[in-house]
């Protein structure tokens, strides 16, 4: 099915003395992702809402673009999101933007939207660039499903158990990390995940960007060696290593195993048989009726 061109006038727009507030995609690095409609509203609105008022405003000198700015971010968004809710219910046009890419994907906004929406405001999004989704494209990892976790926990402990809940996963799995955290956190993952294919994707769009393919053992190695600089996305592929397979399939039980996942990874009972009796390559039935077999057989000796 073809989809439709709408006309350059925005949805939500219609109504002229009405407020709007637009979620504007904005440049992950390079000025030149942008798009004409984005530059169109940032042009049109009453003000720009923006994590960083300094950094949003190489932007708009590059496109001479001439808007009040006022910050929003997460240590004010508390208090600027009503402010910007009273401008919006009289009528203002305002642009929310975050220092790269598009607002709510791992920066603040959320407080906002669901403010506007509560006052029934004409919430419209800007598509623009995404660091995820141009980290996956040229990841050479299955792009068909994935699912994006954003920032795992900055501690091992929290980030390993993280990690542990996304064993169950069996698609391509994106998420960023702070290139002073990235080695610890590959070698968790390879220790936990199993030594999967994995992709890091660092400065992306910009003049250093650069792509490290391999296994995570491999991506690990070169971590040593070089260690990364810059804005990190690292992606981990979807298949089941072999070795976790042969850790699954070891001498401890399966109700043991259950045991251990809700105790080590915080999980619930439910999630904890789904994730065992995926690492024996059993149906969550099966792997039921498996330990309740086992724990009648011990009843009976």
């Amino acid at each position: 099915m073809i989809a439709k061109l709408s006309p350059s006038k925005p949805p939500g727009a219609a109504n002229s003395a009405g407020g709007c507030l637009y979620l504007v995609g904005t440049p992950i690095g390079n000025l030149e992702d942008i798009t004409l409609r984005a530059l169109r509203i940032l042009k049109e609105v009453d003000q720009i809402a923006c994590e960083d008022t300094r950094h949003t405003q190489k932007l708009l000198t590059h496109y001479d673009v001439h808007k009040p700015l006022v910050s929003y971010h997460e240590h004010n968004e508390l208090t600027r999101a009503p402010e910007l809710v009273v401008a919006l219910e009289q009528g203002a046009k305002i642009a929310l933007v975050s220092d790269a890419g598009m607002p709510l994907v791992s920066d603040p906004g959320h407080r906002l939207v669901t403010l506007c929406l509560r006052h029934h405001i004409p919430v419209v999004p800007i598509p623009g660039p995404s660091a995820l989704l141009a980290s996956l494209s040229a990841s050479g990892l299955p792009s068909e499903e994935f699912l994006f976790v954003g920032f795992l926990p900055a501690r091992s402990g929290e980030r390993r158990r993280a990690l542990e809940r996304l064993r169950i996963e069996d698609r391509t799995i994106i998420l960023y990390e702070a290139p002073h955290r990235v080695a610890e956190c590959v070698a968790d993952a390879r220790e936990v995940l199993g030594n999967r294919s994995a992709c890091i994707a660092r400065e992306v769009t910009k003049m250093h960007e650069e792509f490290r393919r391999g296994k995570l053992s491999e991506l690990a190695a070169s971590l040593e060696e070089r260690p990364a600089r810059g804005e990190i996305t690292l992606l981990i592929g979807p298949e089941a290593p072999a070795d976790a397979r042969t850790q699954a399939n070891s001498t401890q039980s399966l109700a043991d195993r259950v045991e251990e996942l809700i105790r080590q990874a915080k999980l619930d009972r439910k999630e904890a048989l789904k994730l065992a009796a995926k690492e024996r390559g059993l149906t969550r039935h099966d792997a039921y009726a498996q330990i309740v077999d086992a724990k009648a057989n011990q009843k009976e000796t």
